[in-house]
């Protein structure tokens, strides 16, 4: 089937195949940045120093 296509054809499959590996690399990449760069910052650091604060806390209306 692809030898009937011709050049053309096959050119356009390989932009559209590198096009999806190209976008899979950006999104991996741009996600392993964000996540770092928010949880290296101070503000990042912040939040999770408070989060782990108040998930810690016991249930105030336990009384039964």
């Amino acid at each position: 089937m692809l030898s009937n296509m011709g050049a053309p054809a096959f050119v356009l499959v390989f932009n559209i195949v590198f096009l999806i590996v190209s976008v899979f690399i950006m999104y991996l990449v741009i996600t392993k940045a964000v996540k770092n760069g928010i949880n290296q910052s101070v503000v990042g650091q912040f939040i999770e120093k408070n989060s782990r604060l108040n998930g810690n806390r016991s249930d105030l209306d336990n009384d039964k």
